[in-house]
C-alpha cells in the first residue's frame, strides 16, 4: 500500500532557551512509529492532559518534537496484525497515546491494535470525540460506583471540577441516569451551565474544602466523582453518606490526600481509583456499547466546542489558565459532524 510522504500535525518542541513552542507543520511519515494499525484521523478532542504535554510537563511526555492528542477517531488506512479492514472507523483513547507516542493532532497516528476499539456505528466521528476520554472515564467511574452497589435510590451524587471536560460529561451522564446531581465548581458564573447539563444545585468549591479537622462529617452526598484530590477528595470522603461510593478520577488540585480510616470503617465509604488509560479491553468495549446505547446521553452545544487543528493550541492556552469548559473537539479529515 502507498503511504503519504509527509501529513500535517501539531508539533510540540522544546528549545535550547527552555520555552516550548507549538506549531502546526508538515512532518515525513517516518515520524510516526513503527505500529501495526495505520489511521487517518477525522477528529480529536482536548484534554487537560494534552495541555500540560504542550506546554512541557516532562511527567506526561518525556522527549520532543512531539504531537499530542490523547482521543482519535478515524478510518483504517492499514493494518498489519488484520485485526481491522482498510475503511473501518475505530477509536483510539488512552494507553499511551499523545503521551510519548505521537498523538490525535495530526492527520494520521500509528498506534499498536489493540489500542483501537471499533467506533459504535450510532457515534458520529464528533460525537466519538464529543465523548472521548472524558465521557468514557466518567462512565467508567460511574460502571464501578455501581459494581459497589451506586443507585439513584442512595441520593445525590457530587462531581467536583464539573465545567471541566470530565466533569461536565459526569454531570450530563449521572442526570441521564436519574442521578441526583451535586455539582461543585470555583466558577460561580457557570451555574446556569451546570443545571443545563443536568445538575440539581450547584455548590461553590468551599463546599468540599472542609478545613475543621473533623474525621466524619454530616453526610451531604451519597457518593462523589471527583476531578480534584488533595483536602477536596477528603471532604468528599468524610462527608460521604454510608456504603457510598466517591471515585477518583482527576488531581488537578493535588495529588496527596489525608483522612483517616473512620470513613471506610464507620460509614462503609468505598475508595475508588479509575484509570482510563489501561483498562482491559473487554470492559473498554462494554463503556463503550453503553455509550452508544443505554448510556448515550445529550450534551448540549453550549458544553461543546468545535474547532480545527491550527486553533488547538489556542485552546491548549486557554485551558491552562483554567478558562475553557466542556468539550473541545478539533474536526481533521472530517468536515462533516
Amino acid at each position: 500500500m502507498n503511504m503519504p510522504t509527509e501529513y500535517r500535525a501539531l508539533v510540540v518542541n522544546e528549545t535550547p532557551e527552555g520555552p516550548f513552542t507549538r506549531s502546526i507543520t508538515r512532518v515525513p511519515f517516518s515520524f510516526l512509529p513503527d505500529h501495526e494499525l495505520t489511521i487517518e484521523v477525522e477528529a480529536a478532542a482536548l484534554n487537560y492532559k494534552d495541555a500540560l504535554s504542550a506546554h512541557g510537563h516532562k511527567g506526561i511526555t518525556r522527549q520532543y518534537p512531539h504531537t499530542p492528542g490523547v482521543d482519535a477517531v478515524g478510518r483504517v488506512l492499514h493494518d498489519r496484525s488484520n485485526t481491522f479492514k482498510p475503511g473501518d472507523r475505530v477509536i483510539c483513547t488512552s494507553y499511551d497515546l499523545g503521551m510519548n507516542t505521537p498523538g490525535g493532532f495530526a492527520e494520521f497516528i500509528r498506534v499498536p491494535a489493540h489500542w483501537a476499539i471499533a467506533c459504535p456505528e450510532s457515534l458520529t466521528p464528533k460525537m466519538a470525540m464529543v465523548y472521548g476520554t472524558a465521557a468514557y472515564t466518567a462512565a467508567l467511574a460511574l460502571h464501578k460506583m455501581q459494581q459497589c452497589g451506586q443507585s439513584p435510590q442512595m441520593g445525590p451524587i457530587a462531581v467536583t471540577g464539573a465545567t471541566g471536560g470530565v466533569g461536565s460529561m459526569a454531570v450530563a451522564l449521572l442526570a441521564h441516569l436519574h442521578y441526583e446531581v451535586i455539582a461543585i465548581t470555583g466558577s460561580a458564573e457557570q451555574g446556569p451551565y451546570l443545571k443545563q447539563l443536568g445538575a440539581s444545585q450547584v455548590l461553590p468549591r468551599i463546599e468540599a474544602d472542609d478545613q475543621s479537622g473533623r474525621p466524619l462529617l454530616r453526610s451531604k452526598w451519597a457518593g462523589a466523582i471527583d476531578n480534584v484530590g488533595g483536602n477536596t477528595l477528603a471532604t468528599l470522603i468524610k462527608a460521604c453518606g454510608r456504603n457510598g461510593s466517591v471515585a477518583s478520577i482527576g488531581l488537578v488540585g493535588d495529588a496527596s490526600f489525608s483522612s483517616t480510616v473512620y470513613p471506610f470503617i464507620l460509614n462503609g465509604v468505598n475508595l475508588l481509583g479509575v484509570d482510563s488509560a489501561e483498562t482491559v479491553r473487554e470492559t473498554r468495549e462494554l463503556i463503550w456499547r453503553r455509550l452508544a446505547t443505554d448510556w448515550h446521553f445529550n450534551v448540549p452545544n453550549e458544553a461543546i466546542t468545535v474547532t480545527t487543528l491550527e486553533e488547538i493550541p489556542h485552546y491548549m492556552a486557554t485551558m491552562m489558565d483554567g478558562k475553557t469548559k466542556g468539550r473541545i473537539v478539533a474536526l481533521i479529515n472530517s468536515q462533516k459532524p
